[in-house]
């Protein structure tokens, strides 16, 4: 049976994580993410090591587990089985979407960037389950030098992409935005800063779900 996207998922990013008990932070920061309804999570680690990278990796696998929490790993896929995650993200400069599903299979979720302004030339083309467009607003989780496209960007490029194709809204997607990008034609928004920078992550999510159903 396909998976089916939620309306918001968050990317964790390696720089919402303390390093003083980081394993317990993140033990409890999934388990609570689980309980608030979390089905899928993307995690970013651009600057730790390996051996930070995979224990970061096992404590929420165990946390989320598998069956109800899918985990997609950002850029990495040659890890994503041996971390037991469902799948990975993957931009210009890594693996291709053609290249990823031939590692990792038909069951895996592939994910890749669509584009900013306009669609890339042939991007819906590639066996990807979803594509990101954006960023929505000016972001500080993510390096970009793309310009932010707003609510009437991501109208744009749903036309383009017509009605099908899963677009996943990202970079500085807001409380107060979310409702018009929904309207505007984002399939799902993912969010990062948004959430990892409240006290409570967990009613954070809460309350973004209830305010998009």
């Amino acid at each position: 049976m396909p998976f089916v996207f939620p309306k918001i998922y968050p990317i964790l990013d390696s720089s919402f994580i303390p390093q003083a008990d980081r394993s317990t932070f993140l033990d409890t920061l999934g388990r609570s993410l689980a309980d608030a309804g979390v089905t899928l999570l993307e995690y970013r680690n651009k600057t730790g090591s390996d051996a930070q990278f995979l224990a970061d990796a096992v404590i929420l696998r165990t946390a989320m587990p598998r069956g109800q929490v899918r985990l997609v790993l950002d850029d990495r896929a040659e890890l994503v089985q041996q971390i037991g995650f469902d799948g990975v993200h993957v931009d210009a400069g890594d693996l291709n979407p053609s290249q990823v599903r031939a590692l990792l299979g038909a069951d895996a979720i592939v994910g890749t960037y669509a584009g900013t302004e306009a669609l890339l030339p042939g991007i819906l083309d590639e066996p990807a389950d979803y594509f990101s467009i954006g960023p929505i607003a000016p972001t500080t989780t993510k390096q970009t030098d793309k310009q932010a496209i707003g609510a009437e960007g991501v109208r744009h490029l749903r036309l383009q992409a017509g009605p099908k194709p899963v677009l996943v809204a990202v970079g500085g997607v807001s409380f107060e935005l979310a409702p018009q990008l929904i309207e505007a034609g984002a399939s799902v928004l993912a969010v990062s800063a948004s959430l990892f920078r409240s006290a409570d992550p967990a009613n954070e999510f809460r309350r973004w779900m209830k305010q998009l159903d």
